[in-house]
């Protein structure tokens, strides 16, 4: 056994010095404290990274198919009353949502900015109590009642028993509605008065979309939009606005939820185009992500990048700010993760072999580099 011992203690790689021959310098105490210190600063900025999450990309195609996108978006006119301002939709499938009003809040906002009402949106006026019958009479207590849509009914039976109701029945139509001081629904609800009321206040537009995940586009426009033999057209009734101010902001536009580290380009971002009509647009391209967080948490979201272009108005240029959106066959996905611990272990330990094997070469070269010099001295050879 004492052969095989001394065999093991030939293969000693780090041979043991005798104590009485250990010299201390100065120099080498000065290199230890540094050589220390570096060590704690690098243990400490390897043990961050090492409890600090990573995230990693990926790119992938696209291969989803029906699902739908979920636009959300928060944009406010100073110079755009709320009864004027409509929200369409409308897609390359050939689906088309026209004065979009579900999820749709608009809040009325004087000169300086402050809220006057929050409303669902619509005119938000209240129908009347006893208006007159199609056939001019008073409702009776053995009547039940049942407005004229002016000429729009559907049926013998359809009724109109608010201004807005007639609105709807003209625009099924096609139609215009050129003067509503001649709808008895819109006289006695107040509606022309309450369209006045609202001379020059702004308003802010805020709610969410759910359209397919096809290219499509959605605008704010000015007036209330309707078809009329396919072709798309705008009600501007009782407005008598020569120009249209579409100076707007965009306080927040997202496509699907909010992950760790999204920006949004448009968050933020105001234009003031005064009275110069036309048509502010953007074009959007909006790539399709997936976040997985450290826990599995899994977000279906979408970035994009957009790009930006005004147009004066011509004639038959409908005014308004236009949202074109493009979707993007590649598809990113981020994965938080840590750094894994055999990669920090090796962190470590290649930090302190490095810095003691280079403070070593270091203090080897400042205590022969002295004795060297100390030796010339000697003897009279330095100067």
């Amino acid at each position: 056994m004492d052969k095989v011992f001394n065999k093991l203690r030939n293969l000693d790689a780090y041979p043991k010095v005798n104590e009485d021959f250990y010299n201390r310098t100065l120099a080498g105490g000065v290199i230890t404290i540094v050589s220390a210190s570096v060590m704690l600063f690098l243990f400490f900025s390897e043990l961050y990274l090492y409890f600090y999450t990573v995230k990693e990309s990926r790119l992938l195609v696209d291969t989803s198919r029906g699902e739908t996108l979920h636009i959300n978006f928060d944009v406010t006119f100073p110079a755009v009353r709320c009864s004027l301002l409509s929200l369409d939709a409308m897609d390359i499938s050939g689906e088309q949502h026209l004065d979009i009003r579900h999820n749709i809040m608009k809040k009325r906002i004087d000169a300086n900015g402050n809220v006057i009402e929050v409303k669902q949106d619509g005119i938000g006026v209240s129908k009347i109590e006893r208006p007159l019958q199609k056939h001019g009479g008073r409702l009776g207590h053995e009547e039940k009642y049942c407005g004229s849509c002016f000429g729009a009914e559907e049926s013998d039976d359809h009724c109109c028993n608010s201004c807005e109701e007639v609105r709807d029945a003209y625009k099924k139509r096609g139609w215009a509605l050129t003067n509503v001081d001649l709808i008895d629904q819109c006289k006695r609800e107040g509606y022309v008065q309450k369209l006045k009321d609202e001379e020059g206040e702004g308003c802010n537009v805020h709610g969410s979309l759910e359209v397919n995940k096809v290219a499509g586009n959605f605008h704010f426009a000015m007036g209330k939009s309707f078809l009329q033999t396919a072709i798309f057209l705008v009600d501007l009734v009782n407005f008598e606005d020569n120009h249209f101010n579409i100076s707007h902001q965009i306080n927040k536009l997202s496509f699907g939820h909010h992950y760790p580290g999204l920006v949004n380009p448009l968050d933020g971002v105001k234009w003031v185009l005064g009275d110069t009509p036309g048509v502010y647009q953007y074009f959007i391209k909006v790539v399709p992500t997936i976040y997985k967080d450290v826990r599995g948490h899994v977000i279906n979201s979408n970035q994009y990048s957009v790009t930006e272009h005004f147009k004066k108005a011509d004639i038959g240029v409908l005014p308004g700010v236009f949202f074109f959106y493009d979707i993007s066959p590649i598809k990113v996905t981020y994965t938080e993760d840590h750094v894994p611990f055999l990669h920090f272990l090796t962190n470590v330990c290649a930090i302190i072999g490095g810095i003691f094997t280079v403070a070593g070469i270091v203090d080897s070269s400042i205590y022969y580099g002295q004795k060297t010099i100390k030796r010339k001295r000697e003897i009279g050879k330095y100067r």
